[in-house]
């Protein structure tokens, strides 16, 4: 969906200042503050080298006009069909950057995959293979306890759903929000960290494929402190990386990082694509970016952030994971998020 006015997210809260913190005062939450806010008063510096780094990744990557085409072709079929008979089955499409074919992952039957991959009537698709594995891509539901002002890549309990933090954003007022998926909860949701001892936010702006939203997957937790700083490490860890920039993912580039609560820290990752798109329960969201290699995003790692870190631990934020299956990983970029609303992502 093309975006041609920024919007406000001041404009979608209307009593989240009211938030009232659960479990303050309790001596575990009084125990960890210090700890956290002499991290909070150390300041990385971003590696000035790394943006060339991450860019020179795309060398190789096969990118023709065929490709592009096919992978359009499909992914406009794929969107048509789920429109019109629902989200039964999921798809998951991109182009392969070492070949240029295209990648399709589907549950669905194989007469339909081959209707929807037919080379008939386009002018790409019969210069161009199609890959098809055999795959159902889902929402991913389910670090374990956080404290304010809260970091990326922690647990998140509501409705009996459990998801995970992503990285915190901004307006020009300095008015903060955190980022997670748009599929973990509903507008107004109150929301605590996985233990249920502190409350990181109530939901607002949510926005969803399923919902009209447009083609996006994404909502934001008002109403509490939130810092730029992603838990690093395994699930139970106490540390965490500073975030020093923010911007497009670079197909090509091997060494992406996801954070979230069922994983912990996983790198690693290959951007195949940033133009992917995936259809799940709750929608067709493009574009997308698709990741394989490493360790792939889990259920609960839904909403984690997806970044790249450079030589000093700085933390490089790319978007924020959403859906995935055993081999590849599906991630809201970061620059949908800035381009439909008026935020950038809060540095550590």
């Amino acid at each position: 969906m093309r975006i041609s006015k920024k919007r406000s997210l001041v404009a979608l809260i209307a009593t989240a200042a009211a938030v009232t913190v659960l479990g303050a005062g309790s001596g575990q939450a009084q125990a960890a503050e210090p700890s956290k806010a002499k991290v909070e008063a150390t300041r990385a510096k971003p590696d000035p080298t790394f943006a060339a780094t991450e860019r020179a990744g795309s060398k190789g990557v096969v990118s023709t006009e065929a490709s592009r085409g096919a992978l359009a072709t499909v992914q406009a079929r794929i969107s048509d069909y789920v429109t019109r008979n629902g989200t039964k089955y999921t798809f998951g499409t991109y182009s392969d950057p070492a070949t240029g074919n295209v990648v399709l992952d589907t549950d669905a039957p194989a007469d339909l995959v081959k209707t929807l991959t037919s080379a008939e009537g386009d002018k790409f698709l019969p210069t161009v293979k199609v890959q098809v594995h055999d795959e159902a891509t889902t929402d991913i539901y389910q670090r374990r306890d956080d404290i304010a002002p809260f970091w990326g890549g922690a647990g998140l309990l509501a409705s009996g759903a459990i998801c995970s933090t992503g990285y915190p954003v901004q307006d020009a007022s300095g008015n903060k929000w955190m980022v997670t998926a748009g599929h973990c909860y509903a507008n107004g949701t109150s929301v605590n960290t996985e233990s249920n001892l502190h409350n990181v936010g109530v939901v607002t702006g949510r926005a969803l494929a399923s919902l009209g939203s447009g083609p996006i997957d994404v909502e934001f937790l008002a109403g509490q402190s939130y810092s730029g700083r992603v838990y690093k490490g395994g699930v139970t860890s106490s540390l965490s990386g500073p975030v020093v920039g923010a911007g497009t993912a670079y197909v090509g580039y091997n060494n992406y990082c996801h954070s979230g609560r069922t994983t912990g820290e996983q790198c690693g990752h290959t951007a195949n694509s940033i133009t992917a798109q995936v259809c799940t329960q709750t929608g067709c969201k493009f574009p997308v970016i698709a990741y394989t290699g490493g360790v792939v995003q889990q259920p609960g790692d839904s909403g984690g952030a997806f970044y790249a870190k450079d030589s000093n631990g700085g933390v490089w934020i790319r978007g924020h994971v959403i859906a995935g299956n055993s081999t590849t990983g599906y991630v809201e970029p970061y620059t949908q998020i800035t381009a439909r609303w008026a935020v950038t992502a809060v540095m550590g």
